[in-house]
């Protein structure tokens, strides 16, 4: 039986504190909030109340189904299985604090899980290529600044950093002797990870930050400072940064060879699919990218395979082959 009294909003409130030992990043916190809030917006309006009036007594499987039937038509497929996810576990806190007799979303119809599907940029030689147009700074707008460009693309593509770790980079984030350099990451659920860079790597963060120096002789030094900066020396927020590749893509002539869908993320793919192709196993794809499940490490592997399967059967010999055969059976 629900408690009796206890509104909604209280009760996500409680959530939220319960789950701060588990130190969850900023982002995620927020998309947490945003899928609660979307839905308890429907919720309410459906009933007649007001979000925060709502009653935790309300929210029953016939109110979510409508709820997220309505939040369905304005939203992608991924977007309406993270709010899922995001209420299966709400809810399944107010179970455990008897809150709750049971959790409603078992009757809440929610999308497939859509299989992994790799996107990295297209053409054996687009990275190289993307990387030495960036670093002419050509077609960059009246103030151009490869340095940093450059070092955002290799982030990508050298170390397969998501858009928001990136952003939560600081100048204390690289660790070790020259050298023997390391990316100090912090990743999705907190989980965080060590990168080897090597002395290319090197030059080129050196190469920024001589001319972020230049650029912002007064900027903050110290290791709490972003590493990445926009360019009024502030730390680059996510729409500048995906604008930021965007733009570098299509001065680069590379735009026709990125994924429909992807961006900033066919880099990490990329990283990816490039460590996939040389020979790394699952375990340390998934160590290097931070992966929460070798599965999704696997799926990299896998994919890699098809795609060298698919290449080698456009093959022209094959179809001279496919020919003699049908001479030999006719």
């Amino acid at each position: 039986m629900y408690k009796i009294g206890m509104r909604l909003i209280e009760a996500q409130d409680g959530f939220f504190l319960a789950r701060r030992p588990r130190k969850d990043s900023p982002h995620t916190t927020a998309a947490y909030r945003r899928d609660l809030a979307g839905v308890t917006a429907l919720l309410a309006a459906d009933l007649g109340c007001a979000a925060g009036d709502l009653d935790l007594s309300a929210v029953t499987s016939t109110s979510l189904r409508s709820a997220f039937g309505a939040f369905a038509d304005t939203h992608a497929k991924s977007s309406v299985l993270r709010a899922w996810s995001t209420w299966n576990q709400f809810l399944t806190f107010c179970v455990a604090e008897e809150l709750v007799a049971g959790n409603p979303m078992a009757a809440v119809a929610r999308p497939r899980t859509p299989p992994l599907t790799p996107k990295p940029l297209r053409g054996e030689q687009t990275p190289e290529d993307l990387l030495t147009a960036t670093a002419g700074g050509g077609g960059h707008g009246r103030d151009p600044w490869p340095e940093r460009d450059v070092l955002v693309l290799a982030l990508g593509l050298i170390t397969g950093l998501r858009s928001t770790e990136m952003r939560e980079l600081t100048l204390g984030s690289l660790v070790g002797r020259p050298g023997e350099r390391r990316l100090h990451v912090r990743g999705k659920g907190s989980r965080e990870r060590s990168i080897p860079i090597e002395e290319p790597m090197e030059r080129i963060v050196a190469d920024y930050l001589a001319s972020c120096r230049r650029r912002f002789p007064r900027a903050p030094k110290g290791t709490s400072a972003p590493l990445l900066l926009d360019r009024h020396g502030e730390a680059i927020g996510r729409g500048g940064l995906e604008y930021l590749v965007r733009s570098c893509f299509r001065s680069s002539g590379v735009h026709d060879r990125v994924p429909a869908g992807a961006s900033l993320h066919a880099l990490r793919h990329t990283f990816a699919t490039r460590l996939a192709e040389d020979g790394a196993n699952a375990s340390e794809i998934m160590a290097l990218l931070g992966h929460a499940s070798l599965a999704t490490s696997q799926n990299y592997i896998e994919a890699t395979g098809r795609e060298q399967r698919a290449a080698a059967a456009v093959n022209r010999t094959y179809q001279a082959l496919a020919r003699l055969v049908e001479r030999e059976r006719g």
